[in-house]
């Protein structure tokens, strides 16, 4: 019935948790303390909401979590079956998160963008609205997505272009940026810092060294342009 919340079998609800009306959770759910869940929020078995980051000893990016602020899920988000969403993650209207994706702190997401199946989204990211992150697409920290970006299946981003080596590269992460309308094809990987200018698209397989020009396409290895975007594929002229 509308309005009425749904709980599932042995799901654990952390201190000052707040879910909405209508909510749908699975079995086997956890919500950590303070997470906030809106109204006709469906969340699967097994998924775990408002996690807190553990740091490695050696990591170079993650951060302890007690400072973050509780996790946001608004209204009309799906979280898929095995799904981690972050403390200090947000997730805007009718974000959906497939099976087994990770959201990690700090990510914001923008509203009706999918996340597909197995994907990973890195802390400190920003996500746009309207955007499609194919299954296990990898988005790394500090990263930007505008809106309406697509990035087709297991698309690998990176920030670091020292590979793990000097103490340097503590103060060079530098994520990629996609601006509105970009898109990746299936299999390209995007070097730390690049930047796709709006509408720009990326062939599958292609390695991305240099920033990719809007409304152009670029294929290889290294990407080189191959054409101009078709007019008729313009974002604005999408319906």
């Amino acid at each position: 019935m509308s309005g009425t919340t749904s709980i599932g079998d042995n799901v654990t609800l952390g201190r000052g948790v707040v879910i909405g009306a209508g909510v749908i959770i699975g079995h086997h759910v956890v919500i950590h303390d303070e997470s906030v869940i809106g109204d006709e929020v469906r969340i699967q078995d097994h998924a775990v909401i408002g996690k807190l980051p553990t740091k490695a000893k050696n990591s170079a990016t993650t951060t302890e979590g007690s400072t973050l602020r509780p996790v946001i899920v608004e209204p009309g988000c799906t979280i898929g079956t095995g799904a981690v969403v972050y403390r200090g993650a947000h997730l805007m209207r009718d974000v959906f998160v497939a099976d087994m994706a990770t959201v990690r702190e700090r990510v914001r997401i923008g509203e009706r963008t999918i996340i597909g199946r197995g994907a990973a989204i890195e802390n400190d990211c920003v996500v746009g609205s309207h955007c499609k992150l194919e299954t296990n697409s990898y988005i790394c920290a500090y990263s930007i997505l505008e809106d309406y970006v697509f990035v087709a299946p297991c698309v690998v981003t990176t920030n670091d272009n020292y590979l793990a080596r000097t103490d340097e590269r503590f103060e060079r992460f530098k994520g990629v940026t996609v601006k509105r309308g970009g898109r990746i094809g299936a299999g390209a990987t995007i070097l730390p810092g690049k930047v796709i200018h709006e509408d720009g698209v990326v062939a599958a397989g292609s390695v991305v060294t240099k920033d990719v020009s809007a409304r152009t396409v670029v294929a290889g290895n290294p990407a080189v342009k191959l054409k101009e975007v078709p007019e008729e594929q313009w974002l604005k002229n999408q319906r």
